[in-house]
């Protein structure tokens, strides 16, 4: 299937209320800070307004953004993406206490081994102890090796609680539309988020450190694409099914 054919269907899978997509409190896999405002600000103000804020953990440091800075070595900017997170949460409603930093080094969480299998663990009793029913994940068609590692543990994560997961695309939006992908047509639902629209682009606003402006000793140094932008901070968002 061509990836323009792919991302047409998602854009058509059918609306659904927030109660079918997130019943209960959800469980949200972030791979860095500022995915989670991206795929799923809509749904996490949704939620709060509702009484039920999900739980929302950050799996990487983030400091793979700016590789080469010398102003940001490493552990001021995992300070600055968790300081920008705790931001963009308070601008969807979302209290400090419901965004967990695990702080796995950046492009290099696991896929399998000892330690995802560490992170599976602590990922079943955070959704134990929250009383979560759903988790939520990158797509496993996000072309990003942390997204897939996240989607990997959400899947073992299933395995081992039986919890319900749905997947929500980031950088799978950005594939060349002429780029066959190995996918069946998708299933799944929209929600549309229109009433939290502007909190998510506010969300999305507060990390600084990757619109390019703030770092800018690093030339190598990453910067979102105006393109995923214009396409995430609309008025719905896609879950799909696995």
């Amino acid at each position: 299937m061509k990836a323009g054919v792919l991302q047409a269907m998602l854009r058509d899978l059918p609306m659904a209320p927030l109660s079918a997509i997130a019943p209960g409190t959800t469980l949200i896999l972030a791979p860095h800070a500022d995915d989670e405002s991206l795929g799923c600000g809509g749904l996490i103000a949704a939620c709060c307004a509702a009484g039920r804020p999900p739980v929302v953990v950050v799996l990487t440091d983030g400091v793979g953004s700016h590789p080469h800075s010398h102003a940001w070595p490493a552990p001021r900017l995992r300070a600055q993406r968790q300081h920008e997170a705790l931001h963009a949460a308070s601008c969807l409603g979302l209290v400090p206490e419901r965004l967990i930093f695990l702080n796995l080094p950046d492009t290099r969480v696991p896929h399998e081994g000892v330690m995802f299998e560490q992170v599976v663990r602590e990922l079943a009793r955070l959704a134990e102890s929250h009383g979560c029913a759903v988790v939520l994940a990158p797509w496993w068609a996000d072309p990003h090796c942390d997204h897939e590692a996240a989607w990997k543990m959400a899947v073992a994560l299933r395995q081992a609680s039986g919890l319900r997961v749905l997947a929500y695309p980031v950088w799978g939006w950005l594939i060349p539309a002429e780029t066959e992908v190995d996918h069946e047509r998708p299933t799944g639902m929209r929600l549309d988020i229109a009433p939290y629209r502007a909190a998510k682009a506010r969300a999305v606003g507060m990390y600084e450190s990757q619109y390019g402006t703030l770092i800018t000793d690093d030339p190598t140094g990453f910067t979102l694409p105006e393109e995923l932008l214009e396409t995430l901070i609309t008025d719905f968002e896609v879950f799909v099914d696995p």
